[in-house]
């Protein structure tokens, strides 16, 4: 009984000198944080209430990391940036380098051998087509200029009669008037000739063709076919596409807010999707006067370089200089990227820890905007007082840092 009487007795005095020896390391630690420069010898580091945040944002340096960092203090600037507008668009050619082709007076296809992707050139045979109306138009001209032949010389004999008063009159205007009529038919018909390609010239020997040729008209790539050997066309169906990819363009979508910051000349910069963010540059050349149904408003804009390997339609990203603006800003080595946010660090100041002279950092989210010569446009949140002491080169260090001490404490705490 008594050995149980002793064994409690031991027991409450070793526990209650453990919960003594707490409450004198507490007392010890909290004056310890009450003394003025034993912790931050700047006294910048510690706000009250701010314990925790510290802990979970802060990054700490040995003097040596600190010199090896290449570590730069500096502090916000006012500088004159470039402010862009981003917008979308397409890759598109002026409409005169655009052309389909149809059939006049319609026809059977009887030859054709073009294929979508095919390079043209202008003036070359692209297609072979067969009517009988060809024939028979051909045959109206030729009956037409015979017999304008024989007015031309019945007239002129009219008016040399009436000199020598042979003849009346009348007689002789209505020589001139069959002779202006049937004139006037073999011009029509002349041009209706022409319309299918086939000259007048072709026919001075009588040769009627079933046949007419169609000719491409521009030079470029045919885009489209909608025919087959074989195949009827009307006078209306569109047989071919050709396109020309000189002179392609940039069609920005401008949306109507922001339509007033683009004016004529200014730079805008463009990527495609399929080039892996390869920057190509162009200059805005027209702003359209109409407003879309989406609320934009189509901005046209000369390519700086062309290039024959780009299509209509692509999809581009392009970001316009709309202007030079002042603007808080900092060195592109400030800032960095962490889990889709953008951060700075703050230096906080220095303290000694058992003889080594630690530096402590502080990361804070920021906003970023235009960027032009290394310098980012930055915007603090509301609550953000800077003291000016911004971490200028060197972030990344700080931000490795950072992650390194995080994969430690997450593997310790497992």
């Amino acid at each position: 009984m008594r050995s149980s009487f002793r064994i409690y007795i031991a027991i409450f005095y070793t526990t209650f000198g453990i919960y003594l020896s707490g409450c004198k390391n507490e007392a010890k630690v909290a004056t310890n944080r009450d003394q003025p420069g034993d912790v931050h010898d700047e006294g910048k580091g510690q706000e009250k209430g701010h314990g925790h945040e510290m802990e979970e944002s802060g990054v700490e340096l040995t003097d040596a990391q600190y010199k090896v960092a290449g570590i730069e203090i500096g502090k916000v600037e006012q500088k004159e940036l470039g402010s862009v507008l981003s917008v979308n668009g397409v890759l598109d050619v002026p409409p005169q380098n655009l052309v389909t082709i149809s059939a006049k007076m319609g026809g059977y296809v009887k030859k054709s051998e073009l294929l979508q992707g095919m390079r043209v050139k202008k003036g070359q045979l692209i297609a072979v087509l067969e009517n009988e109306q060809y024939i028979q138009l051909q045959q109206d001209y030729l009956e037409n200029k015979s017999k304008l032949d024989y007015l031309t010389l019945e007239y002129e004999r009219q008016k040399e009669l009436n000199l020598e008063n042979v003849n009346s009159k009348k007689v002789l205007q209505q020589a001139q008037a069959e002779y202006k009529t049937t004139r006037a038919r073999v011009q029509g018909l002349e041009q209706r000739l022409a319309m299918i390609n086939i000259y007048p010239k072709n026919l001075e020997n009588g040769n009627i063709s079933r046949t007419a040729n169609l000719y491409a008209p521009i030079d470029g790539y045919v885009t489209d076919v909608h025919v087959n050997v074989g195949s009827f066309v009307n006078p209306t169906d569109v047989m071919f596409e050709i396109i020309d990819t000189r002179h392609m363009h940039v069609e920005l979508m401008v949306f109507e807010k922001d339509i007033s910051k683009i004016r004529e000349k200014q730079k805008v910069r463009y990527t495609l999707p399929n080039e892996g963010g390869r920057e190509r540059t162009a200059t805005v050349y027209l702003i359209g006067r109409k407003i879309a149904a989406d609320k934009t408003v189509r901005v046209h804009a000369h390519m700086d370089s062309e290039d024959p390997k780009l299509l209509p339609g692509m999809y581009v990203k392009a970001s316009i200089e709309t202007g030079i603006t002042k603007v808080n800003s900092l060195p592109e080595g400030a800032i960095v990227q962490s889990e889709g946010k953008t951060f700075i660090f703050i230096y906080k100041g220095k303290r000694m820890e058992e003889n080594i002279t630690m530096h402590d950092f502080e990361m804070e989210e920021v906003k970023t905007g235009v960027s032009d010569n290394r310098f980012v446009e930055i915007t603090f949140p509301e609550v953000f007082e800077s003291n000016g002491n911004i971490v200028t080169n060197g972030a990344f260090t700080l931000l490795g840092q950072k992650k390194n001490s995080e994969g430690g404490e997450e593997g310790h705490a497992h």
